[in-house]
């Protein structure tokens, strides 16, 4: 890592971090390529094609997206591509950039070139990617429950409150990493030659 001068040192955490979290993303933004409004968008990776991994997650998440709000007493139908409507005609589609598959990337990113034991890393990683799945179904289907009384919410939800608790959430989870995992392992050799 980066030489840090005295002055920031109790920061490095949080700045790499964020040049991390900056890093991948602009990685994305230049250079996976698709259309955000079609379901069935054509998605590329330095002009590779990478549509299928998105493709089925959009329609898992499509699935479970209905299922949860079936089963909190909503009256919802799936129709073909990936829209979630409600019974009053409202309705959601769930297109590429719905699967997380940014946030999971951005995720993975953070705790790979961030500093910690890499055996932990491999539990890590995939507990997040579990936790990050959960909480964009959570995010789809509560927009969707929102919409069916509230149409005018969509924006504000999609675009701003879940979108910040979605790196809110990644961040929580970089915190416990360092907190819990890193900054622990680091302590412990002091704590031994103590005793």
């Amino acid at each position: 890592m980066l030489k840090l001068p005295e002055k920031i040192k109790p920061y490095s955490g949080i700045i790499y971090f964020v040049i991390i979290l900056v890093l991948s993303h602009f990685f994305w933004k230049f250079f996976v390529v698709g259309d955000e409004v079609e379901v069935d968008s054509f998605v590329t990776l330095f002009g590779i094609d990478i549509s299928r991994p998105f493709t089925w997650l959009a329609q898992h998440i499509a699935h479970a997206v209905t299922a949860s709000l079936n089963f909190l007493g909503f009256d919802v139908a799936l129709e073909p591509n990936n829209i979630v409507r409600h019974e009053n005609g409202r309705a959601i589609r769930v297109v590429y950039s719905c699967t997380g598959i940014k946030q999971a990337y951005i995720f993975c990113c953070i705790i790979a070139f961030y500093r910690g034991p890499w055996l932990k890393k491999l539990w890590y990683i995939p507990l997040g990617l579990v936790i990050i799945h959960l909480f964009n179904i959570f995010r789809i289907a509560s927009i969707a429950g929102f919409i069916k009384n509230y149409p005018a919410s969509f924006d504000f939800l999609h675009e701003h409150l879940f979108k910040y608790m979605f790196y809110g959430i990644i961040f929580l989870m970089w915190v416990f990493w360092e907190e819990k995992i890193v900054l622990k392992k680091q302590l412990k050799p002091k704590e031994e030659n103590i005793s």
